[in-house]
């Protein structure tokens, strides 16, 4: 699995997400400073970690998605190319355009640090073949703004066409319309959740229940050569 880190000025989770995906596919991703303005050839996967890009000034992602890679991003997701974005990376997908909605204030009006259970709802994506439907699974939540939101037209095409890809199972803190906690594109490649599926891959540091996340896509890649 080749992949790309993109890491932006206030970035903070881009090393666990190496972690997480070495640990699956057992090559180091590339790390991709925001500057760029193309992509290393080859990729099969790139992603936008968490963190406070630019401090989240103006809006969380909204500075991120102009900057002068997110233009090869578009372009490798308008190829087919696979993208993930995981808490500020989902922010940034959405103010990018390449997921539909928007991350707002959490209901609470308070920073979420803790975990969460979130329940699959698809395991037929290149994310998620390592997990069964239906499943249960903890990741950690660390977010001030992890409240999705979309108006009722749009909210209906995403679960018409099975678009929701993870929702919150246990609680749902930030509130997030139909306790959304990740959705995809209409290809499946692009992926938004707001929770860290990267903390959650070793027994030392809380155990393994992201690890399925990163097997697929490793296993993924590996089967499409």
């Amino acid at each position: 699995m080749k992949a790309a880190i993109v890491h932006f000025p206030g970035t903070n989770r881009e090393r666990d997400m190496a972690i997480a995906l070495r640990q699956a596919s057992g090559q180091r991703p590339q790390m991709v400073w925001h500057r760029e303005t193309e992509l290393p050839q080859g990729l099969d996967l790139v992603v936008l970690p968490g963190g406070f890009s630019y401090g989240d000034y103006l809006r969380c992602g909204a500075m991120a998605a102009q900057s002068p890679v997110m233009g090869a991003v578009r372009d490798f997701a308008a190829k087919g190319g696979h993208v993930l974005g995981v808490c500020n990376g989902f922010q940034m997908l959405t103010e990018a355009g390449l997921l539909p909605g928007a991350l707002l204030r959490n209901a609470t009006l308070r920073f979420l640090a803790m975990d969460c259970t979130m329940k699959v709802e698809r395991a037929d994506t290149a994310y998620t073949r390592h997990f069964q439907p239906g499943q249960r699974f903890r990741a950690t939540m660390a977010h001030g703004d992890g409240n999705y939101f979309a108006d009722d037209a749009t909210i209906e095409r995403l679960e018409g066409a099975n678009r929701v890809v993870f929702r919150y199972d246990d609680a749902n803190l930030n509130g997030s319309r139909n306790a959304i906690a990740g959705i995809c594109s209409e290809n499946g490649r692009v992926l938004g959740l707001m929770p860290h599926p990267e903390n959650c891959v070793d027994p030392l540091v809380g155990g393994e229940d992201g690890l399925p996340l990163f097997l697929s896509l490793a296993e993924s890649f590996a089967e499409a050569g």
